[in-house]
């Protein structure tokens, strides 16, 4: 409902194991080659991502790909199978520096740069590796590859005429959600706002097509389809300038999403946390990012470059977080 169906289904849903295959510890910390805390960050997060894993530890992508190049699923695929088998204390994530920019032109190999960018760019690196040899699909189609079949939901966005009434509704696929949370204690208080009708009118006011005149309208957005991993970033940029939000924002272990959808009829939406990151600095422009993750045996950790130390649940709900990674 409310996109066209897709002609070809490039990855079939069903095939997508959410549970672990194997369990064991966690597998080495990641060095820092000079800044590169905000991409370590972000390979540890996807490496713990359990269907992600499970889907590069099968090696599929690697015997199906003729991509000539730079292929960032193959780039992970060698990455997470590397940290999962080694028994190494720490290892180089190499390939992924060398390819830096070709994974976001944006990012230079000595300079600090922000996790959540990192991650938008590797999720379309690995969207357009998914899609390489694939021409003239879609729109509906090219989100069933593997990467939009984990990560990808679809949001529905709902304006309504103040004058007459008259609605009208657009979908938009998504494969993380950006909350505002200048006026949020907890992320259920910034999911209640993300999908609280808003008033647009004046210079934001938008053209009805029965009233043919500008007028103020109000737009609902809501979670249309729910993804198999919900990742949300806490905005805490203030403004342009790199001022930080610092306010703790309260997260649970085990979050429902059904509050949050269109149709909020039926039984509970259960997610539950695997993944955190964390920015510690005064501003948005310096400082570090570290992570804990929910390795394959059940137990936490707290992943800061080469370091992976256990810690407890209580730590992990405890911090500043940037990054929150749910699955389903």
């Amino acid at each position: 409902e409310g996109m066209t169906p897709p002609q070809r289904i490039l990855f079939p849903p069903e095939e997508i194991c959410m549970d672990w295959q194997q369990r064991q510890r966690p597998g080495p910390g990641l060095r820092n080659l000079g800044s590169t805390c905000y991409i370590n960050v972000i390979l540890q997060c996807l490496t713990y991502t359990p269907p992600l894993a499970n889907y590069l530890l099968s090696r599929e992508h690697s015997r199906l790909c003729f991509q000539q190049g730079f292929c960032m699923m193959c780039i992970m695929e060698a990455h997470v199978r590397k940290v999962l088998r080694s028994s190494a204390s720490a290892i180089w994530p190499r390939a992924v520096i060398r390819d830096l920019k070709l994974i976001g032109e944006e990012f230079e190999p000595d300079t600090a740069g922000d996790a959540f960018e990192f991650l938008c760019c590797a999720l379309k690196a690995m969207q357009r590796a998914c899609l390489s040899g694939n021409s003239n699909l879609d729109i509906s189609s090219q989100t069933t590859t593997i990467v939009h079949q984990i990560f990808g939901g679809l949001l529905k966005s709902r304006v309504t005429c103040l004058r007459c009434q008259a609605v009208s509704d657009s979908y938009k696929a998504f494969l993380h959600i950006l909350l505002d949370i200048k006026e949020a204690s907890s992320l259920t208080a910034a999911l209640e706002d993300f999908v609280t009708p808003k008033q647009l009118d004046g210079k934001n006011c938008s053209k009805c097509s029965k009233c043919e005149k500008k007028v103020t309208i109000s737009k609902r957005v809501t979670v249309h389809h729910v993804p198999k991993v919900f990742t949300v970033c806490l905005e805490r940029a203030a403004d342009h300038t790199g001022k930080k939000i610092s306010t703790f924002v309260e997260y649970p272990e085990y979050l429902d999403l059904l509050p949050y959808l269109s149709d909020t009829a039926g039984e509970p939406l259960l997610y539950s946390l695997y993944a955190v990151v964390v920015h510690s600095g005064d501003t948005c422009l310096d400082g570090h990012f570290f992570c804990y993750t929910k390795a394959s045996n059940g137990l936490w950790y707290k992943m800061d470059d080469e370091s992976v130390d256990n810690c407890g649940i209580h730590a992990v709900l405890r911090q500043q977080a940037y990054l929150l990674f749910y699955a389903r």
